[in-house]
């Protein structure tokens, strides 16, 4: 019997079809009563019939007229997305199947593999099927002068063997893992033949992929079991996707790409076994996502600070310069470029300039602090993962030029593991001073905005239930926090005594990364609310463009919603960078044109009138002795 996959909102939907003449407007009622069916509140859909949806191909994404017939556009196993209307997310995500591969179009540039200088944001690229890959010249070089050593040795039925009994442990991308492992294997030091070599690369350009398990590695002797069902697939055995034939056997999917399963030679089981891609590419993912959401939580921190009614003279440039952390500067300057005064006018500022606060709460005035050393955590994070996409972790180490094989411990995972944990624990950060924002902005006596951000507040619930969710996810954060680096398990037989638990550092560093990124969608929601009880007032320039960027997508909360789409929506906009793309111009322009407020004074001379454009009026109080010759001029 036919079926199809279904993608609404955040789930993944098997409907099968008994009758494919039946249309694609029958197809989208089905799968919708199968997702209402499976959530206690109907998803927020009050009936069925009334609900308006439109079809489309994940592959290619083009639109499908409700009225054709399903054997008409369709075949058997296609993935389609349904958006309802109404719904918020954006119009450009359409996920091709579970998972992060979300590219169908076959991409037409090349990035040439050498092992020696990929770094993180190409191997994310690579994973979201952005480009295809080639080796150098020198790198095939090399991988024929290794091989050579090997090549009068005969166990390839122990090679075949090794990978079929190490493919014991759930599904992960594979995208990244596949690209990774070429480019380690493309140093010359693994012993792969250059024929196997180039057959990975042909699957990995026709976006063939193995089915991978996403646990079963204990991170030494490098991720055998994960490495394991990447090899399987490529010799033709177990499951295989592919965005032309979907899931299915192996053989199958390669034979529709023309490509044939590989036939390992001696050695090449360990070489593709042995190594730490699948802790590496996992935490390519985490330390690039965290990089994106730790400038873009400068921005939203800078218009929540905004919206409370908060004062800039936190972020003095004097101040950071005692304490010269690079993280902790960089970003005292962005918040400095995107609230200034004197470049970006703000009224709601202007409304509040003689106001008698004389400091505000950590959570906006550490900013820079506490947001500092989470980005030189990152930086610190992405040197070692970095250098790990380039290094060459399998076992034993095959030396052409000396003519000998070495064993070694290259495979161990500590580095990586070590630098995930550290991750997890700083990126977390972002989400818990967020989460204290977002409770500033909601509760009205720290505020003086409406209770819950919302008008009716006996009636509405407001950003009550947002605010919880942020919450939730902080907590839960504070468990997936707790290093997994500093567990060991001896595994086989002793012989590997101590490994490093690097594949859970890698895929609770990435949930953590998510769960920071969702609480800091729920904070940008909150702010933009809380600037529409501050209308007529605008804010600086660049915030205006982020707070219209969001209402793009979500419209003002005037009762309450299902906010679930909301919320999806704005971590869309994080995830694809959409907030610091439009902060970006505004925070370049002011660092180029920025000069040192150093500006010496003389000790006489004071002056009666405040300086320009001032945030409060603690922003102009002098010392005590200046306040005190004042008022003896006064008298």
């Amino acid at each position: 019997m036919p079926r199809f996959t279904v993608h609404i909102r955040d789930e993944w939907l098997a409907v099968p079809c008994r009758d494919t003449t039946n249309t694609i407007r029958w197809l989208g009622h089905e799968a919708l009563k199968r997702y209402m069916k499976n959530k206690p509140d109907d998803g927020g859909i009050k009936a069925l019939k009334d609900t308006r949806f439109v079809v489309r191909r994940c592959q290619g994404l083009g639109l499908l007229d409700a009225d054709d017939t399903i054997e008409d556009v369709l075949e058997d196993n296609d993935f389609v997305e349904i958006a309802i209307d109404g719904d918020t997310m954006s119009p450009d995500f359409i996920p091709c199947e579970p998972g992060p591969l979300c590219n169908t179009a076959l991409p037409v540039q090349y990035i040439s593999l050498d092992g020696n200088s990929l770094t993180s944001t190409d191997l994310v690229n690579l994973g979201k099927g952005l480009y295809k890959i080639k080796l150098t010249l020198e790198a095939e070089r090399k991988v024929v002068q290794s091989r050579e050593l090997l090549d009068t040795i005969n166990k390839m039925e122990l090679q075949e063997n090794l990978v079929r009994s190490h493919s014991a442990a759930h599904r992960m991308k594979t995208r990244m893992l596949l690209a990774l492992r070429i480019n380690v294997l493309a140093k010359g030091h693994s012993g792969i033949s250059l024929e196997t070599l180039h057959a990975m690369i042909q699957a990995f350009n026709a976006s063939c992929l193995s089915f991978v398990p996403e646990k079963g590695t204990v991170g030494a002797s490098g991720d055998l079991a994960p490495l394991s069902h990447l090899a399987l697939g490529l010799m033709g055995e177990g499951r295989m996707w592919s965005p032309k034939s979907g899931w299915a056997d192996a053989k199958y999917v390669l034979e529709a790409h023309g490509l044939k399963p590989i036939s390992l030679r001696p050695k090449e089981g360990l070489a593709l076994i042995n190594g730490t891609q699948m802790i590496t590419s996992l935490g390519a993912e985490a330390v690039e996502r965290a990089q994106a959401i730790a400038r873009q939580a400068d921005i939203i921190a800078a218009l929540t600070l905004e919206v409370l009614k908060g004062t800039t003279k936190a972020f003095d440039s004097d101040i950071h310069a005692l304490r010269p952390h690079p993280g902790q500067i960089e970003v005292a300057l962005r918040f400095r470029s995107l609230l200034d005064s004197d470049h970006h006018p703000s009224q709601i500022a202007e409304s509040h300039r003689f106001c008698d606060r004389v400091q505000d709460a950590y959570t906006m005035r550490c900013c820079p602090q506490v947001h500092g050393v989470t980005n030189d955590t990152i930086n610190f994070v992405q040197n070692i993962i970095n250098t790990e996409i380039n290094s060459a972790t399998d076992n034993p180490m095959v030396f052409a030029e000396r003519g000998e094989t070495i064993s070694g411990g290259n495979f161990h995972g500590e580095y990586p593991a070590k630098a995930l944990d550290f991750l997890a624990i700083a990126v977390h950060e972002l989400a818990s001073i967020s989460e204290r924002r977002t409770e500033r902005l909601c509760n009205p006596s720290l505020s003086e905005l409406p209770a819950f951000l919302v008008n009716e507040g006996g009636l509405n619930s407001g950003f009550m239930i947002a605010h919880c969710t942020a919450a939730a996810l902080v907590s839960e954060n504070k468990v997936l926090c707790h290093p997994s680096s500093v567990d060991s398990l001896s595994t086989s037989a002793a012989t590997e005594d101590h490994v490093s638990m690097g594949g859970w550092a890698a895929r609770k560093a990435l949930r953590v990364v998510e769960h920071v990124e969702q609480v800091l969608a729920i904070e940008l929601l909150a702010a933009c609310q809380g600037i529409e009880f501050l209308r007529p007032l605008r804010t600086t320039t660049p915030l205006e463009k982020v707070y219209e960027l969001v209402r793009s997508v979500v419209k003002p909360w005037i009762k309450d919603r299902f906010m679930s789409p909301d919320i999806e929506a704005v971590h869309r906009l994080l995830l694809d960078q959409k907030v610091w793309n439009v902060a970006k111009p505004y925070i370049d322009k002011y660092q180029t044109e920025y000069i040192p407020e150093s500006r010496p004074v003389s000790p006489t001379a004071f002056s009666l009138e405040p300086p320009a454009s001032p945030r409060n009026l603690h922003d102009y109080v002098k010392p005590a002795f200046c306040s005190l010759l004042l008022l003896h001029l006064f008298i």
